[in-house]
């Protein structure tokens, strides 16, 4: 039973680590904003602008860019469903951007309760055998306990990454999704004005 503590603390390490390489590289700003698109959205003034954005935003496939899609696409239609449309594929977007942040949230939790799991299993087998052969071999018992802790290290030891890593990618999350909604609100604003 022991073990199977131990092989389930590196199996949630390991997919731990393997969500917070993948949001590391799906969330950096130059994947989620390009400046080729944050340029081009802020260099188009007028409608007759918007098919050379268009041209960047499809060649710069990035959240911002479908926004941005989406957007022009809706330039025929007036300003408030424009917005909402927008609005849809932002949540979309911001949904795509959250991905995997859930399952490191699921680590925070389940991986001290792993570590504590193996403390107790560890400590039922120490002091089971501790009735057997009684208190005559203390330093066993003593060496048998400081195994025991390692569960829990190992445990805390994988939740406390994991809290950092969240919490730095939920606030990434949070800081693109505001650059985003601010070039999209001023390309709507800009087409609109007259």
């Amino acid at each position: 039973m022991e073990i199977l503590v131990y092989i389930l603390l590196f199996a949630t390490s390991i997919i731990g680590l393997g969500f917070v390489i993948e949001r590391g590289l799906a969330l950096r700003w130059n994947k989620v904003v390009p400046p080729e698109v944050e340029s081009a959205v802020e260099s188009c003034q007028s409608r007759s602008d918007a098919a050379m954005l268009r041209r960047v935003c499809e060649q710069n496939n990035s959240p911002l860019g479908r926004l941005l899609l989406v957007a022009i696409d809706h330039l025929d239609q007036p300003k408030a469903d424009n917005a909402d449309a927008v609005q849809t594929q932002a949540r979309h977007e911001i949904t795509q951007l959250e991905r995997g942040l859930v399952v490191l949230e699921i680590i925070v939790g389940i991986a001290p309760l792993l570590g504590l799991v193996g403390t107790i299993v560890g400590m039922m087998a120490a002091f089971s055998g501790l009735g057997a052969t009684g208190l005559n071999d203390v330093a066993k018992l003593a060496g048998d306990i400081g195994i025991i802790l390692k569960a829990t290290l190992f445990g805390l030891l994988i939740a406390i990454p994991a809290v950092i890593f969240w919490s730095y990618f939920n606030k990434k999350v949070e800081v693109l999704s505001v650059e985003m909604e601010r070039l999209c609100e001023g390309f709507v604003r800009r087409q609109y004005r007259d």
